[in-house]
């Protein structure tokens, strides 16, 4: 009967308290002031109507919900690759070329041939920086034995290889060929009348120039 009593006075007293009904309500229980009863553990007093969606952070921090972790920003992008630097273009080669004519058996230069030895490669030495060769090549018609015909394309070559160093060109770099009679441009059939026969074979009787060098 004393321990009926007993229980009965606790209860009454639990329910009295402003902080123990609130306790009741949230499933924990309170004590003055509202602060939630615990055990010498440190383990908060549940009620007997605590279900697990009344736990809170302070009591059961294993079964609140878990704040979600600010988002962290995606890393910047990294900056675009360099594009590599251009290799340097190579400037593109002066070539001057010229081609004069002769007269047949004869290896002097007439007027015409100095003109066009002027024009062609004397007048366009300004636009030249460094030389990398001059080719001086001498050609012959085919009337005559081919021993004969090679001393003359290489006395043609020369003759115009003089005037050109007389022009201010530097010998050395000129180089002189003689080819004869084996590399015609033009064909001409035999005939009779040797004068149509020489003017016709005039074109083969010739010195080719080439000169190759650096634009200035």
């Amino acid at each position: 009967m004393k321990k009926s009593t007993l229980m009965f006075a606790a209860a009454a007293l639990f329910f009295a308290l402003p902080g123990i009904a609130q306790a009741q309500a949230q499933g924990y229980a309170n004590g003055p002031g509202g602060a939630i009863w615990k055990n010498n553990f440190g383990q908060c007093w549940r009620t007997g109507f605590w279900t697990p969606a009344m736990a809170i952070a302070e009591c059961d921090p294993d079964l609140t919900p878990k704040s979600a972790p600010s988002a962290v920003p995606p890393p910047p992008p990294p900056p675009p690759a360099a594009k590599p630097a251009a290799a340097p273009v190579a400037p593109k080669p002066v070539v001057l070329r010229s081609t004069v004519s002769f007269a047949s058996n004869q290896s002097r230069l007439d007027e015409m041939a100095r003109f066009r030895l002027d024009t062609d490669i004397i007048g366009k030495l300004g636009a030249v920086g460094t030389i990398s060769y001059v080719h001086v090549n001498g050609h012959t018609d085919r009337i005559g034995s081919p021993q004969y015909n090679q001393k003359l394309s290489e006395r043609r070559a020369e003759a115009v290889k003089a005037y050109l160093v007389s022009k201010g060109m530097n010998a050395s770099q000129l180089e002189v060929f003689g080819y004869g009679k084996t590399t015609p441009i033009k064909s001409c059939p035999d005939q009779k009348d040797r004068k149509a026969l020489n003017v016709c074979l005039e074109p083969n009787r010739r010195v080719e120039v080439e000169l190759q060098g650096s634009p200035r």
